[in-house]
């Protein structure tokens, strides 16, 4: 699809073509375009730092776009602000969860035009419209419940709760999936069926090529913040779409196991139990050296749970933590970067990054007293190594003092892998590491992976992808409940047998 006439566009719901977008030091977008039909699902793909999140926000207003044409319903619209995109029917689920955690449910839908009477909010009303569009979407939550008590999966659904909230005639779903169970994304595209059916048309923004295929009409596909190439999803093949993103072909999703891990116990956890309930119960397991050790588990197996403990992040009642033979006391995670550990978290924005605050300050924060003697902070050091981190990570950023909210996803997940190098720790535990990153940069995140276990050190390495769990883990662990229910040999790596341990303490 090399260009829609403007008689031809008329018959899109919406129409984007030859965008362009600049930041300081950084050509974003290079005339993008994205053409959507009503009552279809449009996926855009393409690499993280491809373009595809700043043409989304460029679309809802949240960036101002240097030129090019949004046309929607064949009307020219230039959206300044959200609240300008949501109020003529475009609303967006993004990748990073912006809720306020201390307030409800119903509040968090209805921030910012909650109904009122007689000048003061209308709870009851506010409790039935959100349990109305809970009931239409089969979302078994209570609209009282506080935000904070919910699991990022439970939080995720009520993003696109709040998305339909606005009756919306166009959707960005930006990695909805990104935290959901098998179940729960068969219950998302459920969602998604019943909102094709009312005629709205829907972006899909996704590096999980089996459910792009599964789910999408269309495929855009984005590279350098260009459009590559637009075609039917049911005559385009993955290793097509592959290489159309990265331009180049890959052979393989998985680079090949180097690593060999030795006999040589590094770590042994015993019985290990959470403090505030629910949360693990009598862990055990070790930890070889050069071992990847993955971690399977449905939702609510409690597998964050038991890094978190593990890392001090959270209080443990009993159980013993052995480091290379001796018992360590971990009761915070400053003493567990002292024993050389190391913790990659879920949620990135929430716990894992300084957004205002610049690469730099983001590569180097975990270890500020190697860059302070005699009361002065060694800036040179500073500048050092965090052009290392860029280097080696293979960061695409104009300078390391740009904002790091200001990259994509991945390359955010790039800049904290490298932090933590910066450490050279011996176990590194990594939670969802790959979560919303292209397939490229997974990749590269595997390959990494392989090296470091190569070279000696460990790895936890929590994953809701059970094919990324089989390609990279030389064992894995699978949690059930908050207990450990079975570990598995690579030799004895089987999908059914995984979900078989992972099902056998729950009811």
């Amino acid at each position: 699809m090399e260009y829609v006439s403007e008689q031809e566009s008329r018959d899109y719901l919406l129409v984007m073509r030859d965008i362009d977008k600049e930041f300081p030091g950084v050509k974003a977008l290079n005339k993008a375009k994205l053409y959507v039909q009503k009552g279809s699902v449009h996926a855009l793909m393409g690499e993280n730092g491809a373009g595809k999140s700043t043409l989304m926000k460029c679309l809802f207003g949240v960036y101002a776009k240097d030129s090019g044409e949004i046309l929607f319903e064949g009307k020219s619209v230039n959206y300044t602000c959200p609240k300008d995109a949501l109020d003529h029917g475009i609303s967006m689920v993004h990748q990073e969860l912006n809720q306020v955690l201390q307030r409800n449910v119903m509040e968090n839908i209805w921030l910012g035009r909650f109904p009122t009477k007689m000048g003061f909010v209308d709870e009851q009303k506010m409790y039935d419209e959100t349990k109305k569009i809970f009931d239409d979407l089969n979302i078994g939550v209570d609209p009282r419940e506080k935000i904070d008590d919910l699991s990022v999966s439970q939080r995720q659904m009520i993003e696109i709760a709040k998305a339909v909230s606005y009756n919306a005639k166009i959707i960005v779903f930006d990695e909805p999936t990104s935290s959901l169970t098998e179940k729960e994304v068969s219950h998302l595209f459920a969602i998604i069926e019943n909102l094709r059916s009312r005629g709205v048309g829907m972006v899909y923004i996704s590096h999980k090529m089996e459910e792009i295929k599964r789910i999408s009409d269309e495929i855009t596909v984005m590279r350098d913040g260009s459009w590559v190439y637009t075609g039917k999803a049911s005559e385009m093949e993955m290793d097509q779409i592959i290489s159309l993103m990265v331009g180049r072909s890959m052979s393989s999703r998985f680079p090949e196991k180097t690593n060999r891990p030795s006999d040589n116990v590094v770590l042994k956890v015993e019985r290990l139990t959470g403090m505030y309930k629910p949360t693990i119960t009598e862990a055990s397991f070790e930890l070889r050296e050069g071992e990847i050790l993955g971690i399977a588990g449905l939702v609510g197996s409690r597998r964050t749970e038991l890094v978190e403990t593990i890392f001090g992040l959270r209080k443990r009642e009993s159980g013993r933590i052995v480091y290379k033979g001796k018992e360590v006391s971990i009761n915070d995670p400053i003493e567990a970067i002292s024993n050389r550990f190391a913790l990659l978290t879920e949620e990135r924005r929430q716990n894992g990054i300084f957004g205002d605050l610049s690469i730099r300050f983001n590569a180097t924060i975990s270890h500020l007293n190697d860059y302070c003697k005699l009361s002065f902070i060694n800036e040179k050091k500073m500048v050092s190594d965090t052009q290392w981190v860029i280097d080696a990570m293979a960061v695409k950023t104009p300078n390391d003092r740009t904002a790091i909210s200001n990259l994509s996803g991945g390359n955010q997940q790039k800049v904290i892998i490298g932090r933590w190098l910066l450490n050279e720790p011996e176990i590194l535990m990594m939670d969802e590491p790959t979560r919303g990153i292209d397939v490229g940069a997974k990749y590269e995140i595997y390959k990494l992976m392989n090296e470091l276990a190569s070279k000696g050190k460990s790895i936890l390495f929590v994953s809701s992808e059970m094919p990324e769990l089989i390609g990279v883990a030389d064992r894995i662990l699978v949690m059930s409940n908050g207990r450990v229910a079975g570990i598995l040999n690579r030799d004895e790596f089987d999908q059914e047998e995984i979900m078989r341990f992972a099902a056998r303490y729950l009811g």
